[in-house]
């Protein structure tokens, strides 16, 4: 089986809760090795592998895989294809938020995910760090049904996802009990206490109570955006004179450390970002969900999710927002004026690498939704072993290195290089000839590539000018490292040889 052949294979497995091919094998568990290598973790599937000379004896048993996953394949190819790194697991993990100290980064974030003890226990028992609490409020709440719906790739994985819902629907007493418990039974946890009141006095009484039961952090909702009061969640987080006011009242009522969570449904988040800290905030927590349509029914023209023959517009997540939340960890951590800030990050978090995005660009916890309801609190292993694993082979010791690493390499448009272009290389042992490059370039690039009877492309350097659009889509990889940056000047000079075109 080839490396695309494996990836095929993993992305038909259902991802099974007790998965029976479990308990085929007597020395592995194919399960966990598939689901690393679904989260983009493929060298931590092959420490889930004995060494390179030991094959995997089947048990005599009638389990088979419901959908007949080709599992011997996906094994034989990682074995031959990836390299076992060691030393690994005693890399450390903690990290800190506002003073407060994390066994790891990975949090819940505040959302369904977190909304009851038993949620929040099974998360804490599965390895996350902490949790942030569904939000806590005065206000009564009533939800929809259905309230989700979702854009899904080919493989039937949520590419993004939206939501219809609201606060949390328990009581204020009831979501102490919960603070309180958990406290008892997971000193060494961190819990975050997400709030959200209509005016100061709810503010302040929220922040007190949340205080009482033991919270380690409070993280104030200035960014919901289903909220059925006006005046409450995202109308907050875009005026930044309430953000402040509010902030002050919850910083007078209260030694804890506070997070400010901003809606991205704004131009600029440094405006209440800034807000927040004169008011008190010692961090902001960003981002919570975009507001959105993900689709409509075209027959009966509803869009989705249909509550009753209506809907309306909700918050969305999932992968898809990745680069938005990116984007506006990236403005307020590398603000002067927001500089001292503590960053908590989420936004279309799935794997390891993502958090580890979000940590380059100056967030010191991760906090997660999304993926958990799509494939459950197990993904924490694969969290954990993928930063592990990276921070071994990069030679980093604690994760406070790795925070905001990636901030200087972020510059204006106006500081980039303009002077030098980079042409791409084909590998025309990889290239099929499917002529993809030819007509990306032609119909939406520079008419840089030539494409004859040879089915073999060839470029015209006279016109590349180096934007790389055919290497994002050669669907073989074929477009390899740009050749060696050039001077303008001179690529303006040059001849058309055979030599330079290849």
């Amino acid at each position: 089986m080839n490396e695309l052949e494996c990836k095929l294979e993993v992305h038909k497995c259902a991802l099974c809760h007790d998965a029976p091919c479990k308990k085929i094998y007597k020395n592995i568990n194919p399960e966990r090795i598939i689901r690393a290598l679904r989260l983009e973790n493929k060298k931590g599937a092959r420490s889930l592998l004995q060494n390179k000379n030991q094959w995997y004896e089947k048990k005599n048993c009638d389990e088979k895989c419901p959908l007949n996953i080709n599992i011997d394949g996906i094994i034989e190819n990682l074995v031959h294809t990836e390299e076992i790194v060691e030393g690994f697991e005693t890399m450390d993990i903690r990290s800190e938020i506002c003073g407060v100290k994390l066994e790891n980064p990975f949090l819940l974030s505040s959302s369904i995910v977190g909304s009851t003890y038993e949620m929040c226990k099974s998360a804490l028992e599965a390895g996350w760090g902490g949790v942030c609490t569904k939000t806590i409020c005065m206000m009564p709440i009533e939800e929809s049904s259905p309230r989700f719906s979702a854009l899904k790739d080919w493989d039937e994985t949520f590419l993004g996802f939206k939501n219809i819902e609201q606060l949390s629907e328990y009581s204020v007493e009831k979501n102490m009990e919960m603070i309180r418990r958990l406290k008892k039974e997971f000193p060494n946890k961190v819990i975050i206490a997400s709030i959200m009141g209509r005016d100061e006095q709810e503010w302040e009484y929220l922040a007190k109570e949340v205080t009482q039961a033991g919270a380690d952090l409070i993280e104030l909702n200035f960014s919901c955006p289903n909220m059925k009061q006006k005046g409450t969640g995202s109308d907050v987080g875009q005026n930044k004179e309430l953000v402040e006011e509010y902030t002050r009242v919850v910083r007078k009522s209260t030694h804890l450390p506070i997070l400010a969570k901003m809606t991205p449904n704004i131009t600029d988040m440094r405006v209440p970002a800034l807000a927040a800290k004169k008011g008190g905030a010692n961090g902001i927590s960003a981002i919570n969900t975009i507001k959105s349509i993900t689709g409509i029914e075209i027959n009966s023209f509803i869009p989705e999710p249909q509550v009753n023959k209506k809907s309306s517009i909700g918050g969305y997540s999932g992968r898809a927002v990745k680069p938005i939340g990116l984007r506006y960890i990236a403005e307020m951590s590398t603000s002067e004026e927001l500089s001292d800030m503590a960053f908590s990050g989420m936004g279309g978090i799935y794997t390891w690498r993502d958090a580890l995005e979000y940590i380059l660009l100056g967030c010191s916890s991760i906090q997660i939704t999304t993926a958990i309801m799509e494939y459950g609190n197990r993904i924490i292993e694969d969290l954990i072993l993928g930063l592990k694993i990276y921070m071994k082979e990069n030679n980093y010791h604690t994760v406070k290195e790795l925070v905001g690493k990636a901030k200087s390499n972020l510059v204006n448009n106006s500081e980039l290089d303009k002077n030098t272009i980079e042409f791409p290389r084909f590998n025309y042992q990889k290239c099929i000839g499917c002529g993809r490059c030819y007509i990306s370039c032609k119909d939406g690039g520079h008419q840089a590539i030539k494409f004859d009877e040879t089915r073999k492309p060839l470029l015209d350097a006279k016109k590349c000018v180096g934007c790389q659009l055919c290497k994002l889509i050669c669907p073989q990889n074929a477009i390899e490292k740009a050749m060696k940056r050039i001077e303008k000047e001179f690529k303006n000079n040059m001849t058309q040889s055979k030599k330079i075109l290849r």
